[in-house]
């Protein structure tokens, strides 16, 4: 005997609201109380209710899966995007691409059209900014998921990540051995975890050190936040030597904060980014910086998407950490004088 399938009238029942009201809240939609949507999604769960994309199983395939990415103008996505999207062409899929711009209802937008085009699967990089409701509607939908920007301590959704942990800290450490003291870090929005687990290891690698005075600065993750991070730190600190950067486009952005100060790279100020964007070679002084396999992070994310979505049984969460190094280069040398 086949097991009777949940409907949106039985979830209405047990909820006590209408079957719109049901409806609404499974997918997403704005306008529905908190408490009502989170009261819906538990009931939902419990029931062990899946979509009618769910039901009809293989055969709503689409060869088709989709990435949303913070802004594919940071060459850091564009290069996760080229692995993504050799990936799926070589596994006879197409890859629809989608820039959320950290906007949570415009990211929502994205997820609800995607899952109502059938997509087999959606690669992430900014679902950092859905509250729980709206995680438990994604789960519920029955797409396969997998965040590029989550550990595994943080989802229940598939990941891969670079090692950022381990990233901040070399940063961290080479800065220090160097001979830096008055360092300052300038990174992302504070709820960000690519950006969180850096300055964790940033921290942990100065935190030896009784000298070294870490100091950290949060903004936008753009060049224009760098250049303003880096513009006001100057202003409130000259006695800054070293600076490390949540990422390229950050550190970018300072070095023309420092060049517009009158100050010199690295002879005033060294600086290190996150990422090895290609621009990273190219800048004047050339940017040192960590090393993070983009293309691969794509591949990566991709070939585990596919295998979800073949995946006949209840969800399996898969997490990939990928390696990263230290790229020296010529934007930091030693400070004209160190602290002792």
């Amino acid at each position: 005997m086949q097991p009777t399938r949940i409907t949106l009238k039985d979830i209405a029942r047990e909820t006590g609201v209408d079957v719109s009201t049901v409806s609404r809240s499974l997918s997403g939609s704005y306008g529905i109380h908190t408490e009502t949507r989170e009261r819906v999604l538990a009931i939902a769960a419990q029931l062990n209710y899946r979509s009618n994309r769910v039901a009809r199983g293989p055969a709503v395939k689409t060869h088709s899966i989709a990435l949303i990415v913070n802004d594919i103008r940071n060459p850091f996505f564009a290069d996760v995007a080229r692995g993504a999207e050799d990936a799926a062409f070589a596994a006879n899929s197409d890859l629809v691409l989608c820039n959320s711009d950290l906007n949570a209802e415009k990211q929502m937008h994205y997820i609800r059209s995607l899952i109502d085009k059938r997509v087999d699967g959606i690669l992430m990089n900014s679902v950092g900014t859905l509250d729980r409701a709206q995680q438990e509607f994604l789960s519920l939908s029955g797409v396969p998921v997998v965040l590029l920007n989550r550990a595994k301590s943080q989802s229940n959704f598939s990941s891969v990540i670079p090692d950022n942990t381990t990233g901040g800290f070399l940063a961290g450490a080479y800065l220090v051995e160097l001979g830096h003291r008055h360092i300052v870090h300038l990174s992302g929005p504070q709820d960000y975890p690519n950006l969180r687990e850096r300055a964790r290891g940033f921290l942990k690698a100065t935190a030896g050190h009784s000298a070294v005075m870490p100091s950290f600065v949060h903004g936008n993750q753009t060049f224009a936040g760098g250049y303003e991070m880096m513009r006001a730190t100057l202003q409130r600190d000259v006695s800054i030597t070293a600076v490390f950067a949540g990422n390229d486009i950050i550190a970018f952005g300072a070095v023309r904060a420092i060049i517009e100060a009158g100050m010199r790279v690295p002879e005033d100020v060294s600086i290190i980014g996150f990422d090895n964007v290609d621009m990273a070679s190219v800048i004047h002084p050339p940017l040192t910086t960590i090393h993070q396999p983009k293309y691969e992070i794509g591949c990566n994310a991709v070939e585990m998407l596919l295998a979800a979505a073949e995946h006949k049984g209840p969800p399996l969460a898969e997490h990939r950490v990928l390696p990263v190094e230290l790229i020296e280069r010529s934007s930091c040398a030693p400070p004209r004088t160190s602290a002792v």
